[in-house]
């Protein structure tokens, strides 16, 4: 009996292409259509485990349905002389209508039953022209956003901001408010210490104005006495000759 032909329709059909530069991870989709009035089981794999990761690798696909697999090749170092040998196969079979357990169609199903497609896998480096274009678009597309939605590009930066960055902000304010706290206090202390040295030198002046005063009165008021002294020692002296 010969074997089954693929029920389902690969896109692409025969190559799997991995555009570089390969120090990233670099991403191939591989689109599975059912064009059958069934349910079809399939399986994604691949000759290189360790080097792809596939998601999803294994699935059902119903009547008239597309699924997308996506390919993801891990970081690697390029050798262009190096001609990869890596593969992959989709393996697919017809699922009874009743199915619900894949593991169990899988495990139940015979070698004749099963049908698969090869792929290979190709890598390319980008061309200068590529290199060229990715730069230029990158270059436009700032352009072309801020023409499209001017509101986007003012957008504040605040939107996006995180609880820390929040958080950090309102300490900032707490911490500016009771630095203006205290120096309120300071300024009070200031000035009520400028009023108390005013108020001291004032009370110093008039202290010195008073002593000063009380002592012009002290002398003024022992002149006339000295005065009489005088007086009294020539009358004294008049007096004396006069009795001689």
């Amino acid at each position: 009996m010969s074997k089954l032909e693929q029920v389902l329709a690969l896109e692409p059909p025969y190559d799997l292409k991995f555009k570089g530069p390969f120090t990233e991870v670099v991403t191939t989709n591989l689109k599975l259509k059912n064009p059958s009035d069934r349910k079809v089981c399939f399986k994604v794999k691949t000759t290189a485990p360790r080097r792809y990761c596939v998601r999803p690798n294994s699935g059902m696909i119903e009547s008239g349905a597309t699924v997308t697999v996506s390919v993801m090749l891990q970081p690697f170092e390029y050798d262009p002389n190096d001609k990869s040998k890596h593969k992959f196969m989709v393996q697919t079979i017809f699922a009874p209508s009743t199915a619900t357990d894949m593991d169990a169609v899988w495990k139940d199903a015979k070698p004749d039953d099963l049908m698969d497609s090869k792929l290979r896998c190709v890598f390319e480096l980008p061309s200068e022209n590529d290199k060229m274009n990715d730069v230029d678009a990158t270059k436009a597309a700032p352009v072309l956003n801020s023409k499209v939605d001017g509101t986007s590009a003012t957008r504040p930066s605040s939107a996006s901001m995180d609880d820390s960055e929040m958080k950090k902000l309102m300490d900032e304010c707490k911490r500016l408010q009771y630095d203006v706290g205290n120096l309120s206090d300071e300024n009070r202390q200031l000035k009520d210490e400028g009023l108390r040295m005013r108020k001291s030198h004032q009370s110093d002046n008039m202290v010195s104005g008073s002593g000063a005063m009380m002592s012009k009165q002290h002398s003024s008021s022992s002149l006339p006495s000295l005065m009489v002294v005088i007086a009294a020692i020539f009358i004294g002296f008049f007096l004396g000759k006069f009795v001689l």
